[in-house]
C-alpha cells in the first residue's frame, strides 16, 4: 500500500492480457480518442503572439482584440479545429489540456462520478464548438478539459511524404531532387502534454481510474518507488502515441511542457533554425529521445513555458508490455546536447 492506495492492484489491472484484447472499460470509466488543444495565459499576450506563429501556428480565431479579455485561438494544418488558445492576462498560466471523448454519454459519466467536474458547457465561442466538461486533478488541481461534438476541418494542406536513399537501396529516382523552403515548422497536431506532480501515486491512481489512460513507461527510484510514467490512451489494438500525457514526481507542481507534431525530420529542423535567427530561446534539443522514441526540440516561449517539436514517435495498442526502469538522467536521450541540469525541475 502507499498513501491509502493498493498500488499492486493497481498496476496489475493495467497489464496487458495473455490475448489480444485489453479488459473492458468500467461503466463508469470515461473513454477518451484522443488529445486535442491546450490553454496559455500569457501576461505579454502579443510577444507570445509573434512565437507561436514562429513556432508554426496558424491564427484562426481572435476575440475582443485590443481589449483585456483578448483571446487569440490557433491551429495546425491537421484535422483539429484549434490547438492553442492564447489568452492575454495578468498573469501567465498554464490553463490544461483537452481530451476529445467518445461520446456525449462521456461527459455526462464525467459530472457524475468525477470529484469536482463541472457541469456540461458549451464551447460557443470556439472554432468547432462543441460542449465540455472540466475535471480537475484532487490534488494539484490542474484542469483537464473533455470535449465532444467539435466539427473538424478539412485538411487542405498538401504534405507528400519524402523518399530517402540509403547505402544500398536509392529510393529516388535519379534526377530527383530535393528542395526546402526556409521558414516556421508547421504544426500538424498537438502530441502530448506533461504534469509535474506532488503526488505521484495518487495522481496516477485518479487519473487511471476515471480515463483510459494506461502506462506506457513507469519509471521507478533505486529502491523501487514509481516517479513517472508516461501513458498512452488504451484503444484496444487500435495503435495510438507512445504517450499524450506524462505526469513525475516533484516538489510543486507545475506543466512541464506541451508538444506538438510536425512533418519530418528535415521540416522540424528548418523550424529550429527559423526559431534560431527569429532569436528565440532553445530549451533542449535537437535530440532523440529512448522513451517514446521521438526525436525532440524544446523551445522556451516568451513566458518561459517550454514547447516541443517532435517527429518520428512510436505507436503502441493493448499488446504493448508496461516497462519499467530505473529513472535516469541517461535514459532520456540517445543522442543529442547534454541534458540540461534543470530541465526535470
Amino acid at each position: 500500500m502507499l498513501a491509502g492506495i493498493d498500488y499492486e492492484n493497481l498496476l496489475s489491472t493495467m497489464s496487458p492480457s495473455a490475448n489480444p484484447t485489453t479488459t473492458p472499460p468500467g461503466p463508469d470509466q470515461i473513454q477518451l480518442v484522443r488529445i486535442g488543444h491546450v490553454y496559455y495565459t500569457h501576461k505579454d499576450f502579443h510577444r507570445a503572439h509573434s512565437f507561436l506563429q514562429a513556432f508554426g501556428l496558424t491564427e484562426v480565431k481572435r476575440l475582443n482584440a485590443g481589449q483585456p479579455n483578448e483571446k487569440i485561438y490557433y491551429r495546425g494544418y491537421g484535422t483539429e479545429p484549434w490547438l492553442y488558445c492564447s489568452s492575454k492576462g495578468e498573469h501567465d498560466e498554464f490553463g490544461g489540456a483537452a481530451f476529445v471523448v467518445e461520446s456525449r454519454k462521456d461527459l455526462e459519466t464525467a459530472t457524475r462520478v468525477v470529484p469536482n467536474a463541472s457541469k456540461i458547457y458549451a464551447l460557443a465561442d470556439a472554432p468547432g464548438g462543441g460542449e465540455c466538461v472540466t475535471v480537475r486533478d484532487p490534488l494539484d488541481g490542474f484542469p483537464v478539459h473533455l470535449v465532444y461534438g467539435q466539427t473538424q476541418r478539412e485538411m487542405t494542406e498538401d504534405y507528400e511524404e519524402r523518399a530517402f536513399n540509403f547505402p544500398n537501396q536509392k529510393h529516388r529516382p535519379v534526377n530527383q531532387v530535393q528542395r526546402f523552403h526556409k521558414g516556421p515548422a508547421k504544426v500538424h497536431k498537438l502530441g502530448h502534454f506533461g504534469m509535474c506532480v506532488t503526488n505521484f501515486a495518487e495522481s496516477l491512481a485518479f487519473w487511471t481510474k476515471h480515463f483510459n489512460f494506461k502506462p506506457s513507461d513507469l519509471l521507478h527510484t533505486p529502491d523501487g518507488r514509481d516517479i513517472t510514467t508516461f501513458m498512452h490512451l488504451d484503444r484496444g489494438l487500435a495503435f495510438v502515441d507512445h504517450h499524450c500525457f506524462f505526469i513525475f514526481q516533484c516538489p510543486k507542481s507545475h506543466v512541464h511542457h506541451s508538444s506538438f507534431e510536425v512533418f519530418d525530420f528535415d521540416t522540424q529542423v528548418i523550424g529550429h533554425d527559423w526559431l534560431t535567427k527569429q532569436g528565440y530561446e532553445n530549451c533542449w534539443g535537437v535530440g532523440r529521445h529512448i522513451l517514446g522514441s521521438q526525436i525532440f526540440d524544446y523551445w522556451f516561449d516568451t513566458s518561459r513555458f517550454i514547447l516541443e517539436h517532435y517527429v518520428d514517435g512510436d505507436l503502441v495498442n493493448c499488446e504493448t508490455p508496461i516497462n519499467r526502469d530505473v529513472a535516469s538522467p541517461n535514459g532520456l536521450h540517445i543522442w543529442g546536447p547534454d541534458l540540461p541540469p534543470t530541465f526535470m525541475q
